[in-house]
C-alpha cells in the first residue's frame, strides 16, 4: 500500500475511462474535482499517502471549499467524486479504509429548470428565416432539438448514419455513450429533410466529416456557437429570457407531460437512467398550475 495518492488518481482515472466508459466531460469533471482535493491535501496538510487521510482531513476541505464560496451543488458534486475515489482505494487494497463513509452532502435546494412556453417555442422555431444553408441549418436544428429533447452536445455531434429518416426516428448517444432512438414527428422530419437536401450538401466540403449539422468551414457545430446562435435568434424573437440551449430539452418533457404523455415515455426519450430525475418536471407543472391558481382565482 505505499502508494502516493497521485499514483491512486492515475489509476481511478483509467478504472473509470476502461472498466466504466465514462464519457470525456464526466472524467474531465472527475479529473478537476479531485486534482483539487490532492492538491489541498499536498499544500494545506503536507499529506499524499491514502492511509493518512480521515475524516476530519476531508471535513477541513469541504469548510475550504464553502470558504471559498462553492456553492451546496459544487460542494455535493466534488464529494460525490472524492467518495467514490476513496471506495476504490479500499475496493482495490490502496487503502484501508473510506474517510468518507460517515459525512453527508451537503444539502442544496432543488432549483426548478426554466422553460419556454409554446407560444415562445413557437416564435423560436420561425425565428430563422430565408433559404439560405445556413438558416436551413438553423432551422432544423431548433426542431429537432424541440422535436427529440436532446442534450445540445447530442445534436451536434449527430451524424449521418444516426438519422434514420425511414422510420421517421434518430439515434442518439447520451451520457456514458448510451444509445436510444427518439422518433422525430413530422414537422421536424420535414425540415431536417430539407436542410439536408438543400443545406448541408452547400455546406459540405471535400473533407467534411459525417455530422448532420456543419458551419461555414464544413465542419460540425460547437456548443459554443449553437448557443450563440440560439440568444441570437431569442432576441429576433422577442424572448425576454435569459435563454439557453437546455430550456428547449426542459420545455420538450414539460410539454409532453401538460398535453398528456406518461412520464416512462418521456423519461425514455430523455435518456434519464432515474426516473426521479424526470419527475422533476412534474414539479414545473404543478409550480405553474398553483401560480395560475394564485393568479385567477377569487381568493388566491
Amino acid at each position: 500500500m505505499n502508494v502516493t495518492l497521485d499514483q491512486c488518481l492515475d489509476q481511478f482515472t483509467q478504472f473509470l475511462a476502461v472498466e466504466k466508459g465514462l464519457a470525456a466531460n464526466t472524467l474531465s469533471a472527475y479529473s478537476r474535482d479531485l486534482t483539487c482535493y490532492l492538491r489541498f491535501l499536498d499544500e494545506e496538510k503536507a499529506l499524499n499517502r491514502p492511509e493518512d487521510i480521515h475524516q476530519a482531513e476531508l471535513l477541513a476541505y469541504l469548510k475550504w471549499l464553502k470558504n471559498n464560496q462553492l456553492s451546496p451543488r459544487s460542494r455535493a458534486r466534488a464529494l460525490s467524486a472524492i467518495r467514490n475515489f476513496h471506495r476504490f482505494l479500499v475496493r482495490e487494497n490502496l487503502s484501508r479504509h473510506d474517510p468518507t463513509a460517515l459525512v453527508e452532502a451537503p444539502r442544496a435546494l432543488q432549483s426548478l429548470p426554466q422553460l419556454l412556453s409554446e407560444r415562445e417555442v413557437e416564435a423560436l422555431l420561425l425565428a430563422p428565416t430565408g433559404d439560405g444553408p445556413m438558416a436551413l441549418r438553423d432551422r432544423a436544428m431548433f426542431e429537432v432539438l424541440y422535436a427529440t429533447g436532446m442534450r445540445v452536445s447530442e445534436l451536434i455531434n449527430l451524424q449521418m448514419i444516426d438519422l434514420k429518416l425511414d422510420i421517421g426516428c434518430l439515434n442518439a448517444f447520451g451520457k456514458g455513450s448510451k444509445q436510444r432512438l427518439i422518433p422525430l414527428g413530422e414537422v421536424a422530419l420535414e425540415i431536417l429533410r430539407e436542410y439536408l437536401q438543400y443545406g448541408r450538401s452547400e455546406l459540405a466540403k471535400k473533407k467534411t466529416d459525417n455530422a448532420v449539422f456543419l458551419n461555414v468551414r464544413g465542419q460540425k457545430m460547437s456548443r459554443q456557437a449553437f448557443w450563440k446562435k440560439m440568444k441570437n435568434y431569442a432576441l429576433k424573437a422577442g424572448i425576454n429570457k435569459n435563454i439557453y440551449p437546455h430550456m428547449l430539452r426542459h420545455s420538450f418533457a414539460t410539454h409532453l407531460l401538460e398535453n398528456g404523455a406518461d412520464l416512462r415515455s418521456v423519461q425514455t426519450m430523455l435518456g434519464h437512467a432515474d426516473i426521479s430525475t424526470t419527475q422533476i418536471y412534474t414539479h414545473v407543472i404543478q409550480e405553474r398550475l398553483k401560480q395560475i391558481h394564485q393568479q385567477y382565482h377569487p381568493r388566491g
